[in-house]
């Protein structure tokens, strides 16, 4: 399939290009793009992929949930909501899929995604938890994720619900890729980028948003370079003013970067 990353990204940049469609047998070192939700891709992105039907499917079985790797966060929100099954509540507003989230381990103010992961399906077959690590927006997961096991333990809370739905109601709006850098220890990437005075500042397409200075907005017209531009500006203030490496949240898909 061909796919025109400007209006399939949530950020709104990137090339129209071939992505095959992948399954655990046909999987050739293929990077999976899932939704791009935290991807920014170039224009000479590496072979994409994209996990094929049989992996959007949700299996209901007893106290397991059996997840393909392609499955929207949304739509995996939307299924426990309606049948009462707890530990997802977070992923309301949480863009991408559910293999993508588990390899970064999304999740939202304490509640992470491995929290109820049982196993999940790579290309050398099922691996228990216990064989895998996880910590913040990380995971020891290599390749793609083509299933996933979760155990159930409660119902669906609606207070836990509508609390987190609160907490993300101030993030800013506009085409962009949810965080861009990881929290540092002890403190927090975008308000190291705020009191850098780099709130508000466009570089080119790019808008360092005046809300939140860890989204960077396509405020018309963004482009790959402009979005590596503001990048590499808040690492360097960042770093220069407060001696502080910010690390990476997103993936950068470029075969020459």
């Amino acid at each position: 399939m061909v796919i025109d990353f400007s209006r399939y990204s949530p950020v709104q940049i990137g090339p129209v290009v071939k992505v095959a469609e992948v399954t655990r047998e046909n999987f050739n070192g293929e990077f999976l793009v899932g939704g791009a939700t935290n991807t920014l891709i170039s224009p000479t992105p590496p072979r994409l992929g994209i996990l094929g039907e049989e992996y959007r499917q949700i299996e209901w079985e007893g106290k397991f949930l059996k997840v393909g790797g392609g499955v929207r966060n949304r739509h995996l929100y939307n299924f426990a909501k309606r049948h009462n099954l707890g530990g997802f509540e977070f992923l309301r507003q949480l863009p991408g899929t559910i293999g993508g989230s588990l390899k970064m381990n999304a999740g939202v103010k304490g509640e992470v995604i491995s929290s109820q992961l049982v196993a999940v399906e790579l290309l050398e077959g099922w691996i228990p938890v216990e064989e895998l690590q996880f910590w913040y927006r990380g995971s020891s997961i290599e390749g793609p994720i083509f299933r996933a096991l979760f155990q159930i333990s409660r119902g669906y809370s609606r207070e836990l619900d509508q609390k987190l739905v609160e907490l993300r109601r101030n993030q800013p709006k506009g085409p962009s890729l949810g965080s861009v850098f990881k929290n540092p220890p002890g403190g927090f990437a975008g308000k190291l980028i705020g009191e850098a005075g780099l709130k508000g500042r466009r570089i080119g397409g790019i808008l360092i948003s005046p809300i939140h200075g860890n989204f960077f907005i396509n405020a018309g017209n963004g482009t790959y370079s402009d979005y590596l531009r503001a990048v590499e500006l808040a690492r360097r203030e960042v770093f220069r003013q407060f001696g502080v490496e910010l690390e990476l949240e997103i993936k950068i898909l470029d075969k020459n970067f």
